[in-house]
């Protein structure tokens, strides 16, 4: 019996842009282990404590996206050299400053946000709601952290004002 009432043709591009997106997640993971282990200097407590929320984060969703390929009929990647090959993530040298680690963080983010949306698209054409509902969740998520990050390599003097409404 099948669970699924999608066409095995439309699933498979699902699928594939689904297993880039567990290859991002999986050396996105890594960096920010790196990040966590070696941040030194005044905001070593904080960036500490959030890349580690981060990467527990990030275990989870890697589960969680291994587990809907599944779900979809396929079989995820899961050896480090193909989400090493596939990933549009890319490793970087371990030992930066925090802010570099931040900025480096947030690009990471983009390359994963735009990988979100192929995956969304290619739900879409398949009327796969149960990945574009687990797909736009990490959408908003992520969207919510970089955003925070952000705000961290902010100045206060390049806030805008209310009253001038700027978009920041």
């Amino acid at each position: 019996m099948s669970y699924l009432k999608m066409n095995d043709e439309e699933v498979l591009p699902v699928v594939v842009e689904m297993n880039i997106l567990l290859a991002d997640y999986h050396v996105y993971y890594q960096k920010l282990r790196s990040n966590h282990w070696n941040i030194v200097g005044r905001n070593f407590f904080d960036l500490h404590e959030k890349f580690e929320d981060m990467y527990n984060d990030a275990r989870i969703k890697i589960d969680e996206i291994a587990e809907r390929i599944l779900t979809l009929r396929y079989h995820p990647m899961s050896q480090m050299e193909d989400y090493l090959k596939s990933s549009t993530i890319k490793e970087k040298a371990a030992l930066k400053s925090d802010r570099a680690m931040v900025l480096e963080t947030l690009n990471d983010h983009k390359l994963l946000l735009e990988q979100m949306g192929k995956v969304m698209k290619k739900a879409n054409v398949a009327s796969d709601e149960g990945t574009a509902d687990l797909i736009g969740a990490y959408i908003r998520e992520l969207e919510k952290t970089s955003w925070m990050l952000e705000a961290w390599t902010k100045k206060p003097s390049e806030i805008a004002h209310p009253e001038s409404a700027e978009v920041v």
